[in-house]
């Protein structure tokens, strides 16, 4: 089959632009390896930004339902130590900076904004391969093949469409989380819930912290997490969840037990989560006929809160920028990629940043004025 515009990659940032397409008429089709959009839990919580994830909502026309998604207070922060001590507490102030949302809700707004069929679902990538004179062929594990002229990678960190751009891949940057929850905690972990607060609590040490999110209906949902090699993580048997979690606690031995229950108390399975990034000044020389956005161009930690926005601004400048030059849609791509250039490597250097912060030798206080700076700025 032919498409014009072929997204691989049902994310935040494949679906953006797929949307912002739709409401200027052009046809495109994403496609999606997941077998539905229930296959997996699509995470926690994102802190949708002014200035670059709502800026792409308003263009994709879902500003009002995006509005309906908000969770009340949760922009609330809290720094302690390992003891449990407030070190820092920065309330919700309610102007809707920097709003959290559900992720899997957000990605089900712009899902129902598409028209039926315009996501293929369970087309798992096996091959790209150029055709020449800009258009590209794309292979699934379920033996269909699309060739198209336009190809965005909006493929995650293992992107497909990446090693036709660029020989970058992603490196581990040395910390790893353990994902956790507790449910209905109000009632049945109530210290833990308590220290958590309606928002984010981040317990923090050298090379370590228990990080945890307030969602509906009082779940608590943590990354904890390890300065740790990748022969430790190697090391975790995926299989043994018990193992893994009496390995993890070992490492927060003598910490306050309403911190520590948000991995001893768990319950659900733990799921090892390695942080990995692309350079921070990662660019590529243009490809006719192909280009990548999110994750797949500019992978960062997650510790300056950018990598679901980025994706969505990029899907909807990119979606912008084919809307309006139809006839020069080459030299449009060429602009959208440097800027994009831009405003992503001032991100990933500021993510890296702070994951140093985070858990360097001065950690928590360290974190603390961070946090106290950004008050300041903000005063």
């Amino acid at each position: 089959m032919k498409n014009a515009v072929t997204i691989l990659g049902a994310g935040l940032g494949g679906l953006t632009l797929a949307r912002v397409l739709h409401v200027h008429g052009i046809d495109a089709v994403v496609y999606e390896a997941e077998a539905s959009p229930a296959e997996r839990s699509q995470g926690g919580l994102l802190d949708v930004h002014v200035y670059n994830g709502q800026l792409a909502l308003k263009s994709a026309g879902l500003y009002e339902e995006f509005l309906g998604l908000i969770q009340a207070e949760a922009e609330s922060q809290y720094v302690l130590d390992k003891d449990g001590n407030v070190l820092l507490f920065d309330p919700d102030k309610g102007n809707g900076g920097r709003p959290e949302v559900a992720r899997g809700e957000l990605r089900g707004i712009l899902l129902d904004s598409l028209p039926a069929g315009m996501v293929r679902w369970g087309h798992k990538t096996t091959a790209v391969t150029s055709l020449g004179n800009g258009q590209h062929a794309v292979s699934f594990a379920n033996g269909v093949t699309a060739t198209t002229d336009l190809l965005v990678g909006a493929d995650g960190a293992w992107s497909r469409v990446r090693p036709l751009l660029s020989s970058a891949m992603p490196a581990y940057l040395g910390t790893a989380f353990i994902e956790t929850f507790l449910f209905d905690s109000d009632v049945r972990h109530g210290a833990t819930a308590e220290a958590v607060g309606k928002g984010t609590m981040m317990a923090l040490a050298p090379g370590k912290g228990i990080m945890a999110h307030r969602e509906a209906n009082a779940t608590l949902h943590a990354y904890v997490a390890l300065n740790k090699s990748e022969a430790w993580i190697a090391s975790i048997d995926p299989g043994d969840p018990a193992a893994t979690l009496a390995r993890v606690a070992t490492e927060f031995e003598g910490w306050a037990p309403q911190l520590t229950a948000l991995l001893t108390d768990t319950e659900t399975d733990p799921v090892l989560c390695p942080i990995y990034a692309l350079p921070i000044d990662h660019r590529w020389d243009h490809v006719a006929g192909i280009t990548i956005l999110g994750d797949a161009a500019h992978l960062m930690s997650p510790f300056a809160g950018e990598g679901a926005n980025l994706a969505m601004y990029d899907g909807a400048l990119l979606g912008e920028a084919i809307a309006a030059n139809p006839d020069a849609i080459e030299a449009a791509i060429v602009t959208f990629e440097n800027e994009m250039f831009c405003r992503s490597a001032s991100a990933a250097a500021e993510a890296d940043r702070n994951l140093r912060l985070f858990f360097n030798e001065d950690s928590p206080q360290s974190v603390v004025d961070l946090f106290a700076s950004f008050q300041s700025v903000g005063s």
